[in-house]
């Protein structure tokens, strides 16, 4: 096995956050009553129940370092997610930042703000 590392992240009810990565192509691999995991691809994204988080005060973040996250955003704005500035879930137009690549944003259910990062292209 490859060295890799996987998000831990925070979900207030499991079955709403696999079926929120779910239309994003994520699919369940594992759950119990204390971990889920979810994967699309290569990325591996890991759930552990909170369920009394408020969105609107969560700090949790990740990056999904991808090869196509224009594509990726395209896969978020047909599953439904609003492009916008408030509220959860939304998602923010990837642009070209100052050292040359490309970044945007999901903020998921739960308020986690995932960087979605593609380094070259």
């Amino acid at each position: 096995m490859v060295d890799h590392a996987t998000p831990n992240l925070p979900a207030r009810d499991f079955e709403a956050t696999a079926q929120f990565y779910g239309r994003l192509g994520f699919g369940e691999s594992w759950r119990d009553a204390g971990w889920m995991i979810l994967h699309r691809g290569e990325l591996t994204v890991e759930f552990f129940p909170y369920p009394d988080l408020d969105p609107a005060t969560s700090s949790f973040s990740c990056c999904f370092r991808m090869d196509d996250v224009d594509g990726f955003f395209e896969v978020i704005v047909a599953a439904g997610v609003p492009v916008q500035t408030t509220g959860w879930p939304r998602a923010h137009r990837p642009k070209r930042e100052p050292w040359g690549g490309l970044v945007g944003a999901l903020i998921d259910p739960d308020g986690t703000l995932v960087r979605l990062v593609q380094e070259h292209g």
